[in-house]
């Protein structure tokens, strides 16, 4: 079973990590998804369909025997307690929404680490299990991670790479898009514009010795950005998926299949 620690290490190295994208309140799921080779599961607390039992149980569920994978959550917000309830139900590392200045980024930073350093507050639960509790030991083993997916985050993206504590940036690719100008999350007629955003993104990340990642349709395209220079990839999410296959299935036992 892959550790937090070694999790965090092989990011701030700035190693090759792919990881794959849960909505769903499903800990079964979630047991399956992290046994077959994905270096960490990302669980989506701001647009995923389930509530703090849900992703405590998720992330029960992935700390299983078998286990290559580690707990990441997208949290609802930059605030204290959805960062430390994440961190608190197991989190290896959170990923923190709308990040638009080096400031926000700080305070994300500091809503991660306790005190003297940050904010945040005292209370591991689940996460002393594997996860400390010494302070000194958490830190060295979770990640906060800034998303860039905003007109002022890209704008401000160098700043926000360059603060201290960060451990990487990823990327929003549906909301960064809108942000410079697509009239939807995969407008075809921005992608000069959006292809020149991620060059700036993942530049800015490896100056300042960051992790860069960034989330992906398809394996194919987490391939693709991996060899541009993006640090870690997520693919897809669990609910696309069950919706393609089962389309695929379907159409297949009726002979529509093209």
């Amino acid at each position: 079973m892959t550790t937090a620690a070694e999790f965090t290490t092989a990011l701030r190295n700035r190693q090759r990590l792919i990881g794959y994208w849960s909505l769903l309140d499903s800990p079964v799921a979630a047991e399956r998804l992290a046994r077959i080779g994905y270096d960490y599961l990302a669980f989506d607390a701001q647009h995923g369909l389930f509530g703090y039992q849900g992703l405590l149980n998720n992330l029960i569920a992935t700390d299983t025997r078998g286990s290559t994978a580690v707990g990441m959550v997208r949290v609802e917000a930059n605030d204290l307690t959805c960062i430390g309830r994440a961190l608190d139900a197991g989190a290896a590392a959170v990923i923190v929404p709308l990040i638009d200045t080096a400031q926000d980024a700080a305070d994300a930073v500091a809503a991660v680490r306790y005190p003297p350093h940050g904010r945040r507050s005292y209370g591991p639960m689940r996460a002393q299990l594997r996860i400390g509790p010494n302070p000194a030991d958490t830190h060295e083993q979770t990640a906060v991670l800034a998303m860039i997916e905003t007109a002022d985050g890209l704008a401000d993206v160098e700043e926000i790479c360059a603060t201290p504590g960060l451990d990487g940036i990823y990327v929003g690719p549906s909301d960064l898009r809108l942000a410079i100008g697509g009239t939807s999350s995969t407008d075809p007629d921005v992608a000069e514009e959006f292809e020149a955003a991620l060059t700036r993104i993942r530049k800015a990340a490896e100056t300042a010795g960051i992790a860069a990642g960034i989330h992906n349709a398809d394996g194919a395209s987490a391939a693709r950005r991996l060899a541009e220079g993006f640090t870690f990839a997520t693919v897809s999410a669990d609910v696309v998926h069950l919706q393609q296959v089962a389309t695929a299935h379907l159409e297949a036992a009726r002979g529509t299949a093209s």
